[in-house]
């Protein structure tokens, strides 16, 4: 069925995806500049993430991870991120759909957005994200960065 609508709400989400996607790959070509680094947070259990099961077992809906001293072999592909992190002193390949990120934060220079469930979860009305409700990062050393969240919800149809 074709949406009664324009869905602004969407267009705006799928590029400000397009923001991360763009932001990861001049990393991938240049390094980190300066004192940037990154905080991905994604859901677990979406389709096509690729991570350790005992990740997985241990936040089984999302987990933050911290883009900074211990990453190499970011790529962005056909709409995933590739990354190779440092979990307990091993390194382990993720491979995260862009679909999947809830929240991208850059807090060095104060810069968040966060991101409805796409597909499925999206199409059944879910109830809008609180910013205070931001998780925990998986990872010590996260700011506070709750104040300064950026939501869609007031662009989402109701």
């Amino acid at each position: 069925m074709v949406d009664e609508q324009i869905r602004y709400d969407r267009m705006v989400e799928k590029a400000l995806r397009g923001v991360v996607a763009e932001a990861l790959n001049e990393v991938a070509e240049h390094g980190l500049p300066g004192e940037h680094h990154f905080f991905l947070t994604f859901a677990t259990q979406f389709p096509g993430v690729v991570a350790p099961a005992h990740l997985a077992e241990r936040y089984p809906e999302e987990i933050t991870v911290v883009l900074q001293h211990q990453f190499s072999g970011l790529e962005v592909k056909d709409g995933t991120v590739g990354v190779t992190l440092s979990f307990e002193g091993r390194n382990e390949r993720l491979s995260i759909p862009l679909a999947a990120i809830t929240t991208f934060a850059d807090p060095s220079v104060n810069f968040v957005l966060q991101f409805q469930p796409v597909g499925e979860a999206a199409e059944r009305a879910v109830e809008p994200a609180v910013a205070a409700a931001a998780p925990e990062p998986a990872l010590a050393g996260a700011p506070d960065t709750a104040e300064k969240v950026v939501t869609l919800d007031r662009f989402r149809k109701k």
